[in-house]
């Protein structure tokens, strides 16, 4: 396997309520205008595997250092996001690889 010279920050959401997952949606794309990142997307679960259906959303960041990431997290459209998207969901969880 390669050595990785960047960050993967990937977040995993679940809605509240599924009538909510395309204003989360909207409200994650905010973050594609934060510049730090290299590669950036975001994306509805498409439920294939029926074993795991938890989550709804997913968030998939790649960064150059770790200083990136957070200047990423520190940005105001960052916090836009989360206001957006906080009341909607039931469930947030991060790995950063």
């Amino acid at each position: 396997m390669p050595k990785r010279t960047y960050i993967r920050h990937i977040v995993f959401f679940s809605a509240s309520d599924e009538a909510d997952i395309p204003i989360i949606v909207d409200g994650l794309k905010l973050l594609k205008d934060i510049p730090y990142s290299k590669c950036f997307e975001v994306v509805e679960n498409k439920c294939v595997d029926n074993l795991s259906s938890e989550v709804d959303v997913v968030v998939y960041a790649e960064f150059e250092t770790i200083r990136e990431l957070e200047a990423y997290k520190a940005h105001p459209i960052y916090q836009k996001s989360i206001d957006v998207v906080r009341p909607l969901r039931e469930l947030r969880i991060v790995a950063d690889i």
